[in-house]
């Protein structure tokens, strides 16, 4: 696979969002900013995303992903979390940043 191949399977160039719209946290691109409308999901699942700090109203930024998509870095309340694709897509944000990156940050 090429870096090139790399790069469009982080960000998937179909994918496009508006200010407002709401969206999974593993749908959006990387540098995307969202804050978190509701976490969906039930029981441990649920608890355990609370656990980590993921709760309605907390901003969200996407650093990075792997390059198969999972897992994937935020930055949530000021420090990293990794969490696997399945986890992400529980959180739902209404993006309040577009400035999506092709390339990975550092």
């Amino acid at each position: 696979m090429s870096e090139n191949d790399k790069i469009q399977s982080q960000n998937p160039p179909e994918i496009t969002y508006r200010l407002g719209d709401e969206a999974a946290l593993n749908a959006i691109r990387i540098g995307m900013s969202g804050v978190i409308v509701r976490v969906e999901g039930e029981g441990r699942v649920k608890r355990r995303l609370f656990d980590m700090g993921l709760t309605p109203g907390a901003e969200v930024f996407l650093r990075k992903k792997a390059p198969l998509g999972d897992p994937l870095e935020i930055t949530l309340r000021g420090y990293e979390l990794t969490l696997r694709k399945d986890e992400a897509s529980h959180v739902i944000l209404k993006i309040t940043d577009l400035s999506a990156t092709d390339e990975e940050i550092s």
